[in-house]
């Protein structure tokens, strides 16, 4: 194998090897490496005269001026204007990084600043100002979030401090250290002012912030052993994540299915994910021509991030809602988030072999232009307007048109075609049933559980999805989510702050605890079974639906009295994905507690002006209409203004509460510090309530992405059929495809129409010339699955390893080991 193929499997460990300190600080050019530093946010004489670049160091410049202004108008107690200091560490933060921005701007060539050394001092003097009074008394830091005083803070210092690096060896020699001296002092979460590998706050994106700030602090005092210390520890987030064999117990970062986890247990590609890409590309660019290695290699291991992670993550230049945790409050839109991705793989192809640098290329020119403003580095402005205009490079996405992937490790999954994408976010003992902190994403309780958003190809996202559809959608009716019929208060509602505080119980309930992360901000389900298969571009996928973590804690008596948990409701789900439509099953649906409860077919959301319409038919063949009380056998939701439709296939029959409403909310119902601006959209919902009294029939449709009314009427006829639907065995055939696709939610051998799996397991089966068959274990504790295909024996023509095939009375058996497969698929084709 080679070196990179060898890194990308390696463990923490194997990369401290491959960049230990010795080897990374030997030979290092500090004065190359902060000449880099300036180049990659300052920009360079030649690239800031090219056209492309001259809004961005127009907006350095305005931005300068501002806080000039600021500064001069600043009171007593302010270093600018607004911003009161001693009790508030984001206004600290914020003056940091204003004296960040001014430093910029004076080094910009080109710029009407470079140079200015009035504005320098200005820095300078704010930087002694600002430690002398608010940063350098350890007493008295270090309040309100300690990302302020261990990443924040210390990013605007590092890069302010290598921007004017001459200008302190001139005028303020000492002032480096000191503020390294400090800074060092408030790693609280580290060891002995360092960064500390065991530490749960030292991991995935924050362990790449800190390192990459300390590379910089090393750099400016000419410490070899501080910059290789850096470069090693930024090293082990390279490593692909084994779930079987943690290294310093870190379940942060990338894993061999493209997953991305932040926070222990947080899907998270599209926030933190996207935060250690640019940080790691940026280190890339810092260290080139700087140490022995700038890291060549591990570029190869950042391109399978961005083909295997990203990528299908992306639809039309859009991040998807599932892997942004409580960022999916956030005003700014799957756009911009994608805008700052565009700017790493830029950055990226300069820096991996040429078959990868290629694909990059074409992907870059495959996606949407982006909006470059938002660019951090004038350089990557300048190459990516190069790539873009280089019409020798011809467009092309990094997905297949057709493709499905099984984010297993995250409990996600991603169905994608060139008309749609299907994201569906799933939950369980593993992975978080949502994230809320600080104030953010106010009314998550859902989103883990089955949510799903269903993207068609030439919309513009913005209208149906981003932070206007968790606004004005109810929370309780997401796309996909069966949720109990209750009222929920929001976590300031119920505690009067943005955490759960008693310090004094035995778990030790303070805003950054561990038992805050377990109970409040991000609490896992307490279901085993979650995961699916995928065979080829198809997939299957289920969930066992479970209280969460704070619930049961609370059950068992474990937390206080005055901590509010609420009981989820219950249910078993499967997804079945094909190529017209994904097929979802729902049973043993039960609100608990004498409660309703409501599982949502799907919620859209139009502007007020767009002309949508609800069209159905009944199982009579009489047209359905809004508020009628019969089983429709389809719906059709069309936006004619948008040129957008999306049918409902009904495969079983149950009353559907279907029609449009007008809805206006603030944004800042779901996260406390948007602006307070109110957002008027139409909103489609269609639900099914099953009731807490009686009989509740088990619920099956089809969501038809596109469809028209003659093509839903054509499934009364096929191809769909439910082989089974209970709280033990949900399957589907799909004639057509000659696909039968199965999940197994129970222990021993159950029949799915004719095969025989063992459970629990998902299974997927496609005849046809050759029998195709994948198996994964969705609770990733078995230690194998198997099917029996019945009929003639089949004989193996290829199989994964740990695949193995025999005959057994009346059929075939096909066995897969999953042992330590973490939900993994494994095929074999038989003939």
């Amino acid at each position: 194998m080679s070196r990179r193929q060898v890194l990308s499997l390696l463990p923490a460990a194997g990369l401290l090897t491959v960049a230990s300190p010795a080897r990374a600080a030997a030979g290092t050019d500090h004065a190359r490496l902060l000449a880099n530093t300036v180049a990659i946010f300052a920009g360079t004489p030649d690239v800031n005269a090219r056209p492309e670049v001259a809004g961005k160091l127009a907006a350095i410049v305005r931005t300068a001026r501002q806080r000039l202004t600021a500064m001069d108008q600043a009171g007593d107690g302010e270093l600018f204007t607004g911003l009161r200091l001693g009790a508030d560490d984001a206004n600290l933060r914020l003056a940091y990084q204003y004296l960040y921005e001014i430093a910029l701007a004076t080094r910009t060539p080109g710029g009407e600043l470079d140079g200015d050394a009035p504005a320098q001092r200005r820095v300078v003097d704010g930087l002694t100002w600002l430690h002398e009074r608010y940063f350098g008394d350890q007493s008295k830091g270090y309040y309100g979030n300690w990302h302020s005083w261990e990443i924040g803070i210390p990013t605007h210092v590092s890069r302010t401090m290598a921007l004017l690096a001459e200008r302190l060896k001139q005028e303020r020699p000492e002032l480096a250290a000191t503020y390294i001296a400090s800074m060092d002092a408030y790693l609280r979460n580290g060891k002995d002012g360092d960064v500390d590998l065991d530490s749960r706050f030292h991991t995935g994106a924050n362990l790449a912030d800190i390192a990459g700030n300390r590379i910089l602090q090393g750099a400016l005092t000419g410490d070899d052993a501080r910059v290789g210390k850096a470069i090693a520890d930024q090293s082990t987030v390279f490593a692909t994540i084994d779930p079987y064999n943690l290294q310093h117990g870190v379940t942060d970062g990338y894993y061999r299915d493209g997953s991305f986890i932040q926070h222990h247990s947080v899907a998270y590609t599209g926030s933190y994910g996207r935060a250690l890409l640019t940080r790691v590309v940026q280190t890339l660019k810092t260290l080139e021509g700087a140490t022995d290695d700038g890291g060549s290699d591990l570029a190869g291991v950042v391109y399978r991030w961005v083909a295997d992670g990203f990528a299908p993550l992306i639809f039309e230049g859009w991040m998807m809602e599932i892997v942004k945790g409580r960022a999916v409050s956030r005003t700014a839109t799957g756009y911009a988030d994608v805008g700052v991705i565009v700017e790493a793989v830029a950055d990226l192809a300069d820096h991996v072999e040429d078959a990868g640098a290629l694909a990059l290329k074409k992907y870059l020119r495959f996606l949407p232009d982006a909006d470059t403003a938002a660019f951090v580095s004038p350089i990557s402005i300048a190459r990516y307007a190069a790539i873009r205009a280089d019409s020798a490079v011809p467009a092309a996405d990094l997905n297949p048109p057709a493709r499905c992937v099984a984010f297993n490790a995250m409990d996600r999954t991603v169905h994608r075609r060139p008309g749609y994408a299907f994201a569906l976010a799933r939950s369980s003992d593993r992975i978080s049933k949502y994230e809320y902190m600080n104030g953010e994403n106010l009314m998550p309780w859902f989103q883990g559980d089955g949510a799903y958003y269903l993207y068609l190809a030439g919309e513009d996202q913005r209208e149906v999805f981003g932070v206007d559809y968790f606004t004005a959608v109810s929370p309780y009716r997401l796309a996909g989510a069966t949720a109990p019929v209750e009222e929920r208060r929001t976590v300031p509602d119920l505690y009067g702050r943005f955490w759960y505080e008693n310090p004094g119980h035995p778990l030790n309930f303070t805003s950054s605890s561990e038992s805050q992360n377990t109970y409040v901000y991000f609490p896992v389900g307490g279901n085993v079974f979650s995961g699916g298969a995928t065979l080829g571009a198809y997939g299957a996928a289920g969930m066992v639906q479970s209280d969460d973590a704070a619930y049961t804690a609370k059950q068992a008596g474990t937390l206080p009295d005055d901590f509010v948990a609420y009981r989820n409701a219950r249910g078993t789900k499967s997804w079945f994905m094909f190529d017209d439509e994904i097929v979802v099953l729902a049973a043993g649906v039960s609100g608990q507690g004498g409660r309703d409860a409501v599982t949502t077919v799907d919620s859209r959301i139009a502007a007020p002006g767009d002309a949508v319409a609800l069209t159905g038919e009944g199982w009579n063949g009489r047209a359905w209409r809004t508020g009628d009380t019969t089983p429709p056998r389809w719906l059709r939701y069309a936006n004619d203004t948008r040129g957008t439709a999306i049918g409902y296939a009904f495969l079983s029959r149950q009353r559907v509460a279907a029609g449009l409403e007008t809805v206006t909310r603030s944004q800042r119902v779901v996260r406390t510090s948007n602006p307070d601006t109110n957002v008027t959209k139409n909103v489609f919902t269609a639900s099914v309530t099953h009731p807490a009294a009686g009989d509740v029939p088990a619920l099956a449709y089809a969501l038809v992405p596109n469809a028209t009314e003659a093509r839903l009427r054509r499934y009364a006829r096929g191809p769909l059929s439910v082989l089974a639907n209970s709280e033990h065995v949900q399957a589907v055939e799909h004639k057509s495809l000659g696909i039968v696709a199965a999940n197994v939610f129970a222990a021993g051998p159950r029949l799915a129409g004719r095969l025989l799996i063992d459970g629990p397991a998902s299974v997927i089966v496609q005849s046809g010339e050759r029998t195709v068959v994948a198996l994964s274990d969705p609770t990733m504790k078995r230690e194998h699955v198997s099917v029996v295909l019945p009929g003639a024996p089949l004989r193996l023509v290829t199989a994964d390893e740990g695949v193995t095939v025999r005959r057994v009375p009346g059929g075939t058996l096909v066995q897969a080991t999953t042992r330590h497969a973490h939900g993994r698929s494994f095929t074999a084709s038989l003939k």
